[in-house]
């Protein structure tokens, strides 16, 4: 059976998600939330366009989802940030984990240099809701989709790179970068025969290394990498199941 869902449009995001449950008559706790466009202010009005969301009753109970929704909205009113959090996913089980999204004009700040912001709020979300792989797999948090962008964005680099160490013969080693970005890149070349990844460093100095192995010649350039990372890809701070992709450093 498939879930009641409806499509609002609004001035604003919150204002479609507002208009949206009135006509479901529910709370923001029973629904999931999936953002189709934020919309556009224009210029005096001048191509404009409303912002658009997808409103589903969440199916079964929602209590697991409304409660990381409560603290996530707490811990944003006790921080004094502007945003308003919704449940992009309710979740079923460690393969497919809550999700709750964070929108507003303070979202921002939740993210901080590299997401570094955003995986600690995360932390602190799942400490609150005692979240752990045995009792469904942690709380994912995230800020207007955050993170499916930083994904696409390190498959992309670490494609690139892939690509420069081919064509160079030479190793490549990337800026330090935090224990999931390395995940994502040891994930993007996981198939790429051209190349091996390994990390090394120590602390905030660990950084992912990529060298030739000569088997093949480069390819044409792709700016979205071997393959978009899946949800159980993430790192395991991230979405509470360890990936298995095929490189030589275990250790992140």
């Amino acid at each position: 059976m498939e879930k009641q869902s409806l499509e609002q449009t609004g001035k604003t995001v919150d204002e479609a998600i507002d208009l949206a449950l009135q006509e479901l008559g529910v709370g923001r706790d029973a629904v999931e939330v999936d953002v189709i466009s934020h919309g556009r202010t224009g210029i005096l009005g001048i191509g404009s366009e409303p912002a658009c969301v997808r409103v589903s009753l969440i199916t079964g109970s929602p209590a697991d989802a409304g409660e990381a929704l409560s603290v996530v909205n707490h811990l944003l009113e006790s921080m004094g940030v502007d945003a308003t959090p919704t449940i992009r996913s309710s979740g079923t089980g460690p393969d497919d984990p809550t999700i709750i999204d964070i929108q507003g004009e303070d979202a921002g700040l939740i993210i901080g240099t590299r997401g570094e912001t955003l995986r600690a709020f995360q932390y602190v979300v799942n400490i609150v809701l005692g979240r752990r792989e045995d009792s469904g797999g942690p709380v994912v948090v995230d800020v207007e989709q955050y993170r499916d962008r930083r994904q696409r964005q390190v498959a992309g680099l670490a494609t690139r790179m892939a690509e420069r160490a081919i064509a160079s013969d030479r190793p490549v080693t990337l800026e330090p970068m935090s224990p999931a970005d390395r995940r994502l890149v040891h994930v993007a070349l996981s198939d790429d025969t051209g190349v091996t990844t390994e990390s090394s460093g120590d602390g905030h100095d660990r950084r992912v290394t990529i060298t030739p192995t000569g088997q093949r010649a480069a390819r044409p350039s792709s700016s979205g990498g071997n393959r978009r990372p899946r949800a159980g890809d993430r790192d395991d701070r991230d979405s509470g199941v360890p990936p298995s992709p095929r490189y030589r450093d275990d250790r992140d």
